[in-house]
């Protein structure tokens, strides 16, 4: 699994950023997270094939997470995508974007999906678990909890090797049924398998001041990414535009226990310092990363 970062400027595009937007890649799936203006644009620098995006997640309606849906909507079908494309988003996701394909004449090839989501809702998509909390922006805003589905644990072939069950499709038979018969006995898979593994947990947040719903939706994940638009020192002018500064971001991840923090959503004003918001978050929690576009990140799951 591979988070590639599309956008991470906070309201405008600059020299060195475009808004916001970040790809999710999965051997089974490719899904966005907002899409801001140019988003597309980046996407012909990037791995990204915009057919092959699956899914959508729209964290908030402010023009920079999602002045690039349209046009990535209509260049999808124009690439010859066919399949099935959901988003979810906040309420008034569905009249903007159907109003605004309506108005340009815009034919897609393929079935659009648009789902508005409620706060403290839950939803089972593409084998994953997502879970939808509203954080605290001057708009509503929303961040997504992503958990993957429980791993078998592996094979205890001691035990399986102490009653002579000989390795070959039988082992392939024990991880995928409940029960395996070998010589005319009937024995119980989970007995021969070790603790289970548990699935990748990852927390996507949009704009937002500190607030408990982050807290909540990022306890104990493996990754979480979240916005850094100011430096500490710019902590009251964040609060009343209802964005988080670098430390104040690491602590919402050191107060959850998470294990890494991306951060994202960078003010233009510090295109000369921006280690200064790494080093901030860092004095706080350690395993803090100041992303760039292009740049991306590999986690197991």
């Amino acid at each position: 699994m591979e988070f590639y970062f599309l956008g991470t400027g906070a309201g405008m595009p600059s020299k060195q950023r475009n808004v916001s937007s970040i790809a999710l890649l999965h051997p089974k799936m490719t899904w966005l997270f907002d899409c801001g203006e140019a988003t597309q644009h980046q996407m012909l620098h990037s791995p990204i094939k915009p057919r092959k995006v699956s899914t959508i997640f729209i964290t908030h309606l402010h023009g920079d997470h999602i002045f690039g849906l349209p046009g990535f909507i209509s260049t999808r079908a124009a690439l010859e995508g066919t399949t099935l494309l959901t988003i979810y988003g906040p309420k008034g996701l569905k009249e903007w974007l159907e109003a605004t394909l309506r108005v340009t004449g815009t034919y897609l090839r393929y079935p659009l999906d648009i789902i508005e989501v409620e706060a403290s809702r839950t939803y089972e998509h593409e084998g994953f678990r997502i879970t939808v909390e509203e954080l605290e922006h001057r708009f509503p805003a929303f961040g997504y909890r992503i958990e993957g589905e429980e791993e078998k644990g592996a094979l205890l072939v001691d035990e399986l090797k102490r009653l002579d069950i000989p390795s070959g499709p039988l082992y392939r038979r024990i991880k995928q049924e409940p029960t395996f018969v070998f010589k005319g006995t009937e024995y119980q898979s989970a007995d021969f398998l070790g603790a289970p593994k548990p699935g990748i947990k990852i927390a996507v947040l949009g704009d937002t001041v500190p607030c408990d719903n982050s807290i909540r939706l990022a306890d104990q994940v493996d990754l979480l990414i979240h916005e850094a638009t100011f430096a500490d020192s710019e902590q009251d002018h964040a609060g009343r535009f209802g964005h988080s500064t670098a430390r104040q971001a690491a602590e919402i991840a050191a107060q959850a226990q998470a294990k890494k923090l991306l951060l994202t959503h960078i003010s233009a004003r510090y295109v000369d310092q921006e280690q200064r918001l790494e080093m901030e978050a860092r004095e706080v929690f350690p395993e803090s990363y100041l992303m760039m576009d292009h740049q991306s990140v590999v986690m197991k799951g």
